[in-house]
């Protein structure tokens, strides 16, 4: 890269999107021993509508929202309890949305200049998304920020 330092490469602020996933997971442990700087770890409530559901038959209440929600405080108290294994600090965050959309907004809105994610890998149609997964294929393809898929 000309014009870039060393020092220019190193990021200030890694965001590592939480799915509950093994792979989310080791994204962020990747995160936590390569990076020496602030992490955020994002999680994404995705609201049902029915197009969502199976076969129609689950409906987005009220209900739902708040086991998302309740789900999504979990999974973060869980990625605090891994940095403090490692002596490490993580800020947080959740929004709601479809994930790949909410991932690019953050990184513009946030500062973000590194983003460390699990991929998920399976039958889909381009050989690019069964390696990486449907999400992970999105914001590798448009992020302004450099990308470390975790598999």
């Amino acid at each position: 890269m000309l014009g870039l330092e060393p020092e220019d490469m190193v990021p200030s602020h890694v965001l590592v999107p939480l799915d509950g996933s093994p792979l989310a997971d080791d994204a962020l442990s990747h995160a936590l021993e390569v990076f020496d700087c602030r992490i955020t770890v994002l999680n994404i409530v995705t609201p049902l509508d029915a197009t969502m559901s199976e076969g129609n038959i689950l409906e987005a209440d009220e209900a739902r929202l708040d086991e998302a929600y309740d789900r999504a405080d979990q999974l973060i108290e869980r990625s605090r309890h891994q940095a403090s294994a490692m002596n490490r600090t993580v800020e947080s965050a959740v929004e709601t949305g479809e994930p790949a959309e909410i991932i690019l907004a953050y990184i513009d809105a946030s500062d973000v200049d590194h983003v460390v994610i699990g991929g998920h890998g399976g039958p889909k149609s381009s050989a690019l998304r069964r390696l990486l997964g449907t999400v992970a294929t999105a914001v590798v393809g448009k992020s302004p920020v450099p990308v470390t898929v975790v598999r």
